[in-house]
């Protein structure tokens, strides 16, 4: 009922929080909420903003409509081509973007619902893309997020979108030896659940490293966005699509959580936000129990060993 309420009578307020001065960078943000989310950083005074695509055409259109509509300068918008599914592009993008002189925001918001299983760099690619490169590159931009706050005397902010669906798995890998393994096992995935279970993951690794970051000047937060029109149905089939159709929010609207976490006060760090509001009371039970604890330090303990692999010492920015 509270899924139903939130997606039918809340409508989160329009963004007015500027961000005149400041870096941002969104992630998957050629199309649906990022896209939107983008177009309010623009709106908002934002000095750079980089659209982190796999798709650079896609992109640069994407930057066009956003600088037709908020009239910012075309200085402000820049296009960088960025995989998930590829640890050399996650780490060639960290690298350039380390470059800049300041990052304010760093909003991840890319991610895929396949509804069938392959592989990327070894991994089940819901997971690769969802989790294990997301906190790769959360994790390479965290210097840089750390200088920002040291330099510019500011509140830089990493916020992960996540969603309430983090609630409708059973999870059982995490039980298993190697949850990663497990998860990799075709014969025993569940692509019904694979979604909702890369979101739980994400929680789970967020409520494990914030409070290594307490006291770094960064601002890790976590959001619902409530259910929305966007491209994420495209992988995942009709279901949601059905869903979709008569439950979703406008894009523009679900994007308003974006920036509001974006924005949001040294109060939400390590939390989970919904509805424009910190809202950690609602994530799941599974999540608040005593075997919730235990999953989200397994998971980080085998997350972190994906990570240093991928890129050795990657895991002391923390």
């Amino acid at each position: 009922m509270g899924f139903l309420y939130s997606q039918l009578v809340v409508k989160p307020a329009y963004p007015t929080t500027m961000f005149s001065g400041m870096t941002v960078i969104v992630t998957g943000s050629n199309t649906g909420l990022g896209k939107e989310a983008a177009r309010h950083f623009a709106r908002l005074g934002a000095s750079k903003l980089i659209l982190a695509v796999r798709n650079i055409k896609a992109g640069e259109a994407a930057k066009k409509d956003i600088e037709a509509t908020t009239q910012c300068p075309s200085s402000v918008i820049e296009v960088w081509s960025l995989d998930l599914s590829s640890y050399d592009s996650v780490k060639a993008f960290a690298s350039r973007a380390s470059s800049l002189p300041r990052i304010d925001v760093l909003c991840e918001n890319a991610g895929i619902a396949a509804s069938k299983f392959q592989l990327a760099e070894g991994h089940e690619r819901t997971i690769t893309v969802n989790v294990i490169s997301t906190f790769l590159l959360a994790l390479l931009l965290l210097p840089k997020l750390k200088a920002t706050a040291k330099e510019f005397k500011t509140e830089p902010h990493l916020t992960i979108v996540s969603s309430e669906v983090h609630g409708w798995t059973k999870f059982p890998e995490w039980k298993e030896p190697n949850v990663f393994k497990a998860l990799d096992d075709e014969s025993k995935s569940n692509f019904e659940e694979r979604y909702p279970t890369s979101k739980l993951l994400e929680v789970l690794v967020i409520r494990a490293i914030a409070p290594k970051l307490a006291g770094s000047g960064v601002i890790l937060n976590y959001l619902n966005p409530g259910l929305c029109h966007s491209e994420l149905s495209r992988e995942a089939g009709w279901g949601l699509t059905i869903m979709k159709f008569f439950l979703a929010r406008p894009t523009e609207v679900g994007s308003r959580t974006l920036v509001a976490s974006a924005s949001a006060g040294p109060e939400s760090h390590g939390k989970y936000m919904s509805d424009a509001k910190v809202e950690d009371d609602n994530v799941s039970p599974f999540v608040k129990s005593e075997d919730g604890k235990k999953a989200a330090d397994k998971v980080w303990s085998k997350l972190s060993e994906i990570l240093e692999r991928a890129q050795p010492g990657v895991t002391k920015n923390l």
